[in-house]
């Protein structure tokens, strides 16, 4: 299962993406968490310290590998060059599982804890003026594209702020999306823009509350998003503990929200996934994405890269 977390800035996001891809993890499913927001704290959250966290080797400095890797044999792929972010897989395409082994997690995976950890890579000051941050993110869309998730495994992606993902078909790439709320009219917002946006592409959307003080900040989420809340993360000794950097196990988060978590883990493995859907989606986009800007950078029809007789799945089998 793929499951993203979305939310308005300072929401509380990456904490909540911290611990539950940690929750996961002690089920003891294979748990590989991706770091794709601008500001990269996922691996604090999961408890590394941050000098370690930032000599992390990151996705972005490596699009090129990454895109060399995964064309393999792929004969509608001339180069690396020609890939971009929404290239899907067809015959003769390397597929990533959650676990690997391959030579791209040997050089850009980390385990932090339980949980193994891949990192986008900070909005350099060499990037200012000259380059988006999607162009990094572009290399968590092609691992996504690429990835094979089998059942009780667990993708936790930590997306960046706002509705930034909707500027490609990166959205359509989990199974699951959580929008992190503050029992704020902003915070709340962002869910709606969300659904709004979410709602004709058929994309599980959930809502989870945090930084929620008392009853009223509860009666005021429920009040706002319905049966959308699975729940609310409500004040936490233990996550502030964390964030003044006196790390714990997880038995110490409070049972209150380790019962949060547990109901989005439920509402995750409830999800089934369409592989055929799953395909078509990101063929679709893909189409989009040549149309708009993506042929006239490369120079060439990226039509031709998708391989109509090609679905991903965990035994790629031909559309007919």
């Amino acid at each position: 299962m793929k499951i993203a977390l979305v939310g308005k800035g300072g929401s509380g996001k990456t904490t909540l993406s911290g611990l539950f891809a940690r929750h996961l993890a002690a089920t003891g499913a294979p748990v590989l968490a991706v770091d794709a927001d601008i500001n990269q704290h996922l691996a604090v959250a999961l408890g590394l310290p941050e000098a370690e966290a930032d000599r992390l080797p990151t996705l972005g400095d490596h699009l090129t590998e990454i895109k060399e890797y995964l064309r393999g044999t792929n004969p509608r792929i001339a180069s690396a060059a020609a890939m971009v972010k929404t290239t899907p897989p067809g015959r003769g395409s390397r597929l990533l599982t959650v676990t690997g082994p391959n030579p791209l997690y040997d050089k850009l995976i980390r385990t932090v804890g339980d949980v193994r950890l891949a990192v986008t890579g900070q909005f350099s000051a060499e990037d200012l003026g000259v380059a988006c941050y999607h162009s990094k993110v572009g290399a968590v869309e092609l691992l996504l594209n690429h990835l094979v998730d089998g059942p009780g495994e667990y993708v936790v992606v930590d997306m960046t702020a706002g509705a930034d993902a909707f500027a490609s078909g990166l959205f359509t790439r989990f199974d699951q999306t959580f929008v992190v709320c503050e029992p704020t009219l902003r915070s709340v917002g962002v869910h709606r823009q969300y659904a709004r946006y979410a709602r004709e592409h058929g994309v599980r959307l959930a809502a989870v509350g945090n930084k929620v003080t008392d009853d009223t900040d509860a009666a005021f989420l429920r009040e706002q998003l319905g049966a959308d809340l699975l729940g609310v993360f409500g004040r936490s000794d233990y996550v502030r503990a964390a964030e003044r950097g006196r790390f714990g196990p997880l038995s110490g988060l409070e049972p209150h929200n380790r019962t949060v978590l547990g109901t989005l883990a439920d509402t995750v493995d409830a999800a089934v996934r369409d592989w055929p859907a799953y395909t078509r989606q990101a063929v679709a986009f893909h189409l989009r994405n040549a149309r708009a800007w993506a042929n006239d950078r490369t120079g060439a029809d990226l039509a031709d890269q998708v391989d109509p007789d090609f679905v991903l799945g965990p035994a790629p089998v031909p559309a007919s």
